[in-house]
């Protein structure tokens, strides 16, 4: 099997395929569009720039000279994304770790099947082609592209309802990494509540680390530690999507990184020499985040985001609404 995220390169590519000749705001040189975009990566790596700002900056240059290494793009965040939750992994603790997963299995479980559930009777009432919907409900459900790059090849789906369903979710992931700290700051959210609410509520692993490292420490480990676990539902998902669509000859893949991330917790709780240089560890891994968000936000182009169409969208940020208030419920009440 292959790594999951490696299996993103047909849906990156059509994702990558919908930025390229797109009109910018400012014509300039190439050669300064390249300078600009290497200053803002320097930056990215400062403490300057939070992540939200990252990705707004990302989204800024995408609008105003577009990303003038875009055929890199997908290798660049898919290995620093990687390489970013790994890292994360020396700042947690295996017990307070354990203790976030069990506690984010039951709304992880409701969530997930809620979602899809409902995303397929939206699809059927909005009229929306059967693997869109699926695809946008599945990234809602899980973990954004990831599960959307996965699942893809697996129903056979074409290019235009890949880019379509890659669309929607990256232009909703980007919204929650500015409003999902707000409403939490709004009703008083703790650490752990606002934590498993960023993991079953925000799409893609990037935007929940991001949103929660902005929250707070514990908020954090909550977040990584339930999101990556919601991660692995990528599999059976996929498995049941071979039926749906009747299509047994293609392989499931498993995030085989999520491996390195438990051990490096097992390292930071139990060897005692890991702690002089976690704090340097953690430090890698969050500038590799933000500038992870940087560069994601630097491929949503103007066409990306017109090119969703209304009523995929409008499925999204519907399922996006449902799951996001009924999780907000239930870390409130029931947590």
């Amino acid at each position: 099997m292959m790594n999951l995220c490696s299996n993103k390169t047909t849906a990156m590519q059509t994702h990558h395929q919908l930025t390229n000749n797109s009109g910018f705001l400012l014509n300039i040189n190439e050669n300064v569009r390249k300078g600009i975009f290497i200053i803002c990566i320097a930056l990215c790596l400062t403490s300057l720039v939070s992540p939200a700002i990252a990705l707004l900056m990302g989204l800024v240059i995408a609008q105003l000279t577009g990303h003038p290494y875009l055929y890199l793009n997908h290798k660049a965040t898919h290995l620093l994304l990687q390489i970013s939750v790994v890292g994360l992994g020396f700042g947690m603790n295996v017990h307070s770790a354990l203790q976030a997963g069990k506690q984010g299995v039951m709304f992880t479980i409701v969530s997930i099947s809620g979602t899809l559930v409902f995303g397929y009777l939206m699809g059927r009432w909005l009229n929306i082609e059967q693997k869109t919907s699926f695809l946008i409900s599945s990234g809602t459900a899980i973990c954004g592209g990831s599960a959307i790059a996965a699942i893809s090849p697996v129903i056979k789906a074409e290019e235009k309802q890949i880019s379509v369903a890659l669309g929607c979710v990256f232009v909703l992931n980007s919204v929650a990494l500015f409003v999902f700290p707000v409403i939490g700051h709004y009703f008083n959210l703790s650490q752990t509540q606002f934590g498993l609410w960023c993991a079953i509520a925000i799409h893609d692993t990037s935007s929940v680390v991001g949103a929660a490292s902005k929250y707070g420490a514990h908020a954090l480990e909550v977040a990584t530690t339930v999101k990556l676990a919601r991660a692995l539902w990528i599999v059976p998902v996929t498995f049941i999507s071979t039926f749906i669509f009747k299509n047994q000859s293609k392989k499931v893949s498993v995030p085989y990184f999520i491996g390195l991330f438990i051990l490096a917790i097992v390292a930071n709780t139990y060897i005692q020499a890991i702690s002089i240089i976690s704090p340097y560890l953690i430090a890698i891994a969050k500038a590799g985040l933000t500038l992870t968000l940087f560069l994601i936000g630097a491929g949503l182009s103007r066409k990306v985001i017109t090119s969703v169409g209304f009523k995929p969208l409008f499925q999204g940020v519907v399922l996006w609404i449902a799951i996001s208030v009924t999780a907000l419920y239930a870390v409130m009440h029931l947590a």
